[in-house]
């Protein structure tokens, strides 16, 4: 993909999204049910798509919330429903329907007092918190977060997490999604609902302070007192997301040095750079949406930041600026199972399978058990929740690991906890983790990387699950024999609902994203740039043949 010419400028008037007409179509158009984008479909992070085009509007986030309610009846969960949002345009209005029809159902929602933002994570760790000794006849708590992560302003989203506290497994996603169509394609019947207003007054709507409890509670998953003592120096940037009000809070209860360098919170989000194709997009894994927050990486020890709902991580090093999150990934893995007494040598190292082998490299080296799963997070929720993963990692740069103690944290991806690890890991080992990630390429050899994303139809993206090993008739890949053809990740055996090719020297994968009308290709070669090149160009070819 070209870079766009204004890649990493701040967004101009034209870019901006007309936010009183999004939010007026949000309520004024209806979905056709006959057309399969306007339907409910839940991917890889819950529903996605924007009320413009028809794919995130009222009917879709009522007929959802009814789903749901539905879904916790039939699973015999009685207890309070925690509503996470964040601050795109679209969450507000989507937030506000969800109350009035789980309050209808007599469900008790509870949400951050003063109309605050919940990021992701806290939603998660509040779940772990609030069921944390019961069993499965007792009131459990789950949780629907509003968001649709690092989207573009004019995107909307919402997941469902159940009571284990990290994103539902596919068999509920499905049973929500299913029932959700069946409402919209009946014009809603069924539905229970009543006015905002009157939900306002009702006593299953719930306001609590989900900030301090989230707080008070970091220190025993990171090592804060260390951060404090070596005068660490942090610039945050929360780019306009859900935990911009939670930074301020962690440096005064630590007492440690946070700088939040942008306090903006704009629906627009008009003061982004713009991303590599010119959108407006809220992903600190680029380093032009970040390029506000790297202009100030030599004023601190480390720059840090989030994407909206605060569940993936951007880490900035003075002089080298934006790691690429595989790179940190490998570093957080290295440190965590070295400076972790009370985490047994049982415990497993989970990753995605599009990660970097460098992840595979540096288990081998503390001879640490590591299980490869595919794209999700939801396939670290149950090792994270029973203490048998230490720590779930995605190449996305999202991750979680556990407490100090290696109880469960939280089971979903958490920014906040990375990005202090970051600072935990220079204030012990005095070096940056790009200094230490450098150490690790000078032991293991250069990793090239890449990810390219690519325009794909209806009909294209369904045959990706249909691709078979015997499907790849080729033997070797950009020169070098290969060693494995998988659709199915060696972890757990699970569909990866696509191909991954493995060679001695590299490898690449390839599938359809979750939410988005795109088709990935991730490609790492261990011997040079040309090779990666190579290898990716070879991948597209064996690609194109396996869905003919």
């Amino acid at each position: 993909m070209a870079i766009h010419k204004r890649a990493g400028l701040i967004a101009e008037q034209k870019d901006l999204v007309n936010i009183p007409k999004l939010v007026s179509l949000y309520y004024c158009l209806t979905p056709d049910v006959e057309n399969v984008s306007q339907k409910v479909t839940f991917g890889t992070s819950g529903h996605r798509g924007s009320a413009a085009q028809r794919s995130f509007n009222e009917a879709h986030i009522i007929a959802i919330a009814q789903a749901v309610a539905d879904y916790r009846k039939q699973a015999n969960i009685t207890g309070k429903l925690i509503l996470g949002i964040d601050t795109h345009a679209l969450s507000q209005p989507a937030a506000m329907s969800v109350i009035e029809v789980l309050v209808a159902n007599q469900v008790s929602v509870v949400v951050h007092q003063n109309d605050g933002f919940t990021p992701t994570p806290v939603v998660s760790h509040a779940i772990i918190s609030a069921n944390l000794g019961k069993s499965d006849t007792d009131e459990l708590v789950d949780g629907l977060i509003v968001t649709p992560s690092h989207n573009p302003p004019q995107d909307g989203g919402i997941k469902y997490n159940p009571p284990h506290g990290g994103p539902a497994e596919g068999e509920i996603t499905t049973w929500i999604q299913d029932k959700a169509n069946q409402y919209l394609a009946n014009d809603l019947a069924g539905v229970k609902r009543i006015s905002y207003s009157e939900a306002l007054s009702s006593d299953y709507l719930i306001d609590e302070d989900f900030i301090t409890p989230y707080i008070t509670d970091l220190n025993r998953v990171i090592n804060m007192q260390a951060i404090a003592d070596a005068k660490i120096r942090l610039g945050v940037d929360p780019l306009g997301g859900s935990g911009v009000h939670y930074w301020a809070p962690i440096a005064k209860h630590y007492g440690i040095d946070i700088t939040v360098l942008n306090t903006h919170v704009d629906p627009s989000f008009s003061f982004m750079p713009l991303d590599k194709d010119g959108k407006i997009r809220m992903d600190c894994s680029s380093p032009y949406a970040m390029a506000g927050l790297l202009e100030h990486k030599d004023s601190f020890d480390l720059c840090l930041g989030n994407d909206p709902d605060f569940d993936r991580h951007g880490i900035v090093c003075p002089g080298s600026g934006l790691m690429n999150p595989n790179h940190f990934l490998a570093v957080a893995i290295d440190y965590l199972v070295t400076h972790r007494p009370q985490w047994t040598e049982q415990m497993v190292i989970g990753k995605t399978l599009v990660s970097s082998a460098m992840i595979d490299k540096v288990c081998q080296m503390h001879n640490k058990p590591m299980s490869e799963v595919p794209v999700g997070f939801k396939w670290f929720v149950d090792g994270l929740a029973n203490s048998e993963f230490a720590f779930g990692g995605e190449e996305s740069a999202g991750a979680a690991f556990l407490r100090l103690d290696g109880s469960t944290w939280c089971t979903d991806k958490d920014g906040f906890i990375l990005c202090l690890l970051a600072a935990e890991i220079l204030a012990v080992t005095g070096k940056t983790p790009q200094q230490r990630y450098d150490e690790l390429e000078a032991q293991f050899g250069k990793s090239f990387y890449q990810r390219i994303d690519s325009p794909v139809s209806l009909e294209d993206k369904a045959k990706f699950s249909r691709i078979e090993a015997d499907s790849i008739h080729t033997e070797t890949l950009a020169g070098d024999e290969i060693l494995q053809k998988l659709t199915h990740a060696p972890g757990n055996n699970a569909a990866i609902g696509g191909i991954k090719v493995v060679t001695e020297n590299g490898w690449f994968a390839a599938r359809p994203s979750g939410t988005e009308a795109l088709f990935k290709l991730y490609g790492e070669s261990f011997v040079s740039q040309e090779h990666l090149t190579c290898l990716l160009k070879e991948a597209q070819q064996i690609v194109a043949a396996a869905l003919r």
